[in-house]
């Protein structure tokens, strides 16, 4: 099996950290973990590459952290930090020659295909616009190689998709998991889970409910996602257990347990 490659493209909650005109401690912070674009990583093992979501910010982090080709698009949900960056997968559709096959549920998928109908098609590439496929998941499914099962997480009381790629799984946006969906968390050597701010929030896992289910979950290590500007790196790392930490911008992680 081909080692799997996870990159953090961004790890910041809908407004990106820093946000417009704050002047707060984390929004103003020279360290480099405490700037975070939009919510979005690519899974790749050197054959494939996946992108999950289609962040405003798409084209500065592809930009930063760049793939050679994008073999689908994976959409956890359709609120808009996570689907505004769609227009720019043109480029690759350019460089690939073929339209780009995108997973959703059935919400999302509708949700993109209304907003973004001129993206959507079976005929001759246009290469003015995005050329995409739709294809709704409805249970496990290959992107080449990778075999991928989708995960159903509550978003407050939206339905929303993490995805479990191998020993890997990716949840974001959630602020509760049914319990027929932590059967599909068991034995995980790597667990990325949305932790938004100290305080509790109506569609966001807080700090102190990510470390509980971090716990119960038990995976190998767990990575905290989508933080707002009141986490602060350096300040709020100290809170976790072991085996817990924060993600960043341009963290890179693989299923042998290195990071960089």
């Amino acid at each position: 099996m081909r080692k799997i490659k996870i990159t953090f493209l961004g790890t910041g909650t809908s407004q990106g950290v820093p946000l417009i005109n704050c002047s707060c401690p984390v929004c103003t912070s020279s360290d480099s973990r405490n700037k975070r674009m939009r919510t979005s990583i690519t899974v790749s093992n050197g054959h494939t590459t996946i992108l999950i979501d289609t962040t405003p910010d798409m084209r500065q982090q592809l930009l930063r952290y760049p793939v050679p080709a994008i073999d689908a698009v994976l959409y956890t949900h359709a609120h808009a930090d996570h689907i505004y960056g769609i227009d720019d997968l043109r480029r690759f559709n350019v460089l690939q020659r073929s339209r780009i096959p995108v997973y959703g549920n059935k919400e999302t998928l509708n949700r993109l295909t209304g907003l973004f109908d001129y993206a959507f098609g079976d005929g001759n590439l246009n290469f003015a616009v995005p050329n995409l496929r739709a294809i709704e998941v409805n249970g496990k499914f290959n992107v080449n190689d990778l075999s991928i099962e989708p995960i159903g997480l509550l978003h407050g009381e939206q339905t929303v998709l993490g995805f479990r790629i191998g020993d890997f799984a990716y949840c974001t946006d959630v602020n509760h998991i049914p319990q027929k969906s932590y059967s599909k968390l068991k034995g995980l050597k790597i667990l990325v889970l949305d932790a938004l701010r100290e305080a509790e929030h109506p569609t966001h896992f807080s700090l102190a409910q990510a470390i509980e289910q971090a716990k119960h979950i038990n995976a190998e290590k767990t990575y905290f996602i989508h933080m707002s500007h009141e986490i602060d790196h350096v300040k709020h790392s100290s809170f976790l257990p072991d085996r817990i930490a924060f993600t960043y911008d341009g963290l890179t992680l693989d299923l042998n347990g290195s990071s960089t």
